[in-house]
């Protein structure tokens, strides 16, 4: 199993199965980063992580303040794709595999909008 990005006809494999979407709230600033993996059921939100809380980012109840970050795990079921909008107005976002983040851009032309995380077929 591999994730991959997506743009119209552009793909690009990852070369995992687990990735950590980043970016910085367009107000707050704060860091904001979502764990996915590739399951057979489809793809699935591990964990999610918030710097602090303000502008509708409040960490829910049972959340774990842990190095820094707010850290959950959403009670969202597997999803077969992930739509990411760029609208060029805040930073890109990072993808980051087994630790090492970079920016979108790096994967797929600036302009590519919207991107989709999905398993590589």
């Amino acid at each position: 199993m591999s994730l991959c990005l997506a743009a119209g006809m552009l793909v690009v494999a990852l070369g995992g199965d687990e990735i950590t979407l980043r970016w910085r709230h367009s107000v707050q600033k704060t860091l904001w980063e979502e764990v996915w993996r590739d399951t057979p059921g489809g793809i699935r939100l591990i964990e999610a992580r918030v710097e602090g809380s303000g502008a509708g980012m409040d960490p829910p109840d049972g959340a774990r303040l842990v190095d820094g970050f707010w850290r959950w795990t959403p009670a969202l079921p597997a999803q077969r794709e992930v739509v990411m909008r760029r609208s060029g107005a805040t930073a890109d976002w990072q993808v980051c595999i087994a630790g090492a983040c970079r920016a979108m851009g790096s994967y797929l032309p600036a302009e590519a909008d919207p991107v989709t995380l999905r398993a590589c077929d």
